[in-house]
């Protein structure tokens, strides 16, 4: 029998990750989703970022000199902007065909296509193309094909950034770029400096940036430990090498000043500087203070945000990031996963509305888990058969978890001591379920559900087949 060829993997890989994440939904009226697609569809009709006549649609809103306008980063309302302009035109239909009313049937259903389109072909792709860089970053920390499939399926479908992915958030998206930068320094620094690496890395970082202005902080990691990787090269080496990464969050940077200087008049001003509404936002710097204990171990293990119920996979990280410690040749991997995990879990617990309102799971935390990956990978390389078993019962645990999570609501109520038994499963029961079929099609919500098994079944089986048999002897 023939060796499958050294795409198969990756290609089986990013079709199964992509449909999951096309394939179930989130509401579109959630303010967060909303007001990026509605500033999207005010630039594609009017040119004009301002979303006056959508203003009762959404809470998420700024306010200056009397006009709404959306209070977010710029960088996923920037992204669906060819997205929304397709639908338009193919659609033949515009926001003045349906009410600007919240919770109408036609409004939602026009934020629904119009966000789906974009999640297809932006959100879904990034994941996805995240998974990959953590195939090839995990088989090289694990030692084989099999660590960093078991890296990249637990990243992208055995945690909450599955379902973060059905939505218009910003979180999956900073939280794929930042997975997409680590593999890009690690690989540029592997056998040598490679210039093309450092260009990825920094329009990775910058990108992050310009869609969760919080990747800032939560990408300084990456960055730091690039700069330590880099610290013995030649003067001109080093030089060339931080120009080009320079270079790439500078050309990243560029969309959102211009969207800032058009926007509000000037390229340093965000939206967040007129939130409307939130006045916890006032507090600190746009609403960060200092970490909490109490929150950290809320997000951490707590019922009701606890990263640890959502994704048990990620128990079996700091086993593996003991292993990258100990060892001098890969130490500084598992400082940068210390580091960067802590300095996300820290950023959340100083965040004024660090509940994430309607949410499952600590959404503002969501970068924590690539760097997370990397103990992922060291566990599984260096893992006795037992120790394997182990971690593949707590991967197909936490990917069932996340696809209950995914097909149900990523944005559970906020109500809810307990999302999990006390919104997530009961309407798992009840198959209240958002799935491409009886969303778009017509079909019921168990029928949907049935068809995503049968054709992520058979992926997985050709992944797993495919890994099997690319690996050595």
């Amino acid at each position: 029998m023939s060796q499958p060829r050294s795409w198969h993997v990756p290609a089986l890989l990013f079709a199964l990750v992509w449909l999951s994440c096309i394939w179930f939904g989130s509401w579109a009226f959630n303010p967060n989703s909303a007001t990026r697609i509605l500033a999207a569809t005010a630039i594609v009709e009017t040119g004009s970022a301002r979303i006056d006549p959508y203003a009762a649609m959404t809470i998420d809103k700024a306010q200056f000199d009397g006009h709404f306008y959306m209070d977010k980063a710029p960088g996923m309302t920037l992204m669906a902007l060819p997205f929304v302009a397709a639908t338009n035109w193919v659609t033949q239909q515009t926001s003045a065909d349906v009410p600007h009313q919240l919770f109408d049937p036609d409004a939602e259903a026009f934020l629904r296509l119009r966000m789906r389109a974009a999640i297809a072909g932006i959100g879904a792709v990034l994941t996805a193309l995240a998974a990959i860089a953590l195939l090839d970053l995990g088989t090289g920390i694990g030692g084989n094909r099999a660590a960093g499939l078991f890296t990249a399926v637990s990243f992208a479908l055995g945690t909450t950034v599955w379902g973060w992915t059905t939505t218009w958030f910003g979180h999956a998206a900073a939280t794929s770029l930042i997975a997409i930068a680590l593999w890009a320094v690690w690989r540029g620094t592997r056998d040598g400096l490679t210039a093309r690496y450092a260009l990825i890395a920094g329009l990775a970082l910058g990108w992050a940036v310009v869609v969760e202005h919080g990747a800032l902080l939560l990408g300084a990691p990456v960055a730091l430990w690039a700069l330590w990787r880099i610290r013995d090269a030649d003067r001109a080496t080093l030089l060339r090498t931080i120009g080009l990464a320079i270079m790439g969050g500078m050309v990243a940077a560029i969309p959102l000043l211009a969207y800032n200087l058009a926007t509000f008049g000037h390229p340093f001003t965000t939206g967040y500087s007129g939130v409307v509404g939130f006045e916890g936002m006032k507090q600190g710097l746009f609403g960060l203070t200092y970490p909490k204990l109490d929150i950290l171990i809320e997000i951490l293990f707590g019922k009701r945000r606890g990263i640890i119920w959502v994704a048990p996979i990620l128990a079996l990280a700091p086993f593996g990031i003991w292993t990258l410690l100990r060892d001098p040749a890969r130490r500084d991997l598992g400082v940068l996963a210390v580091a960067g995990a802590a300095t996300c879990f820290l950023y959340h617990a100083a965040y004024v509305y660090w509940d994430g309102g309607n949410a499952t799971g600590p959404r503002h935390a969501l970068p924590a888990i690539a760097y997370l990956a990397l103990g992922l990978a060291a566990y599984w390389g260096s893992a006795s058969r037992i120790e394997r078993a182990l971690g593949l019962a707590f991967l197909a645990a936490s990917v069932a978890l996340n696809l209950i999570i995914a097909a149900v609501d990523i944005q559970a109520p906020a109500q809810f001591a307990a999302p999990l038994t006390d919104h997530i499963l009961p309407g798992l029961l009840a198959l209240n379920l958002r799935t491409l079929p009886n969303e778009f099609w017509g079909w019921s919500p168990g029928a949907g559900l049935t068809l995503y098994l049968i054709l992520a079944g058979a992926l997985a089986a050709l992944l797993a087949l495919a890994c099997r048999r690319s690996a050595p002897d």
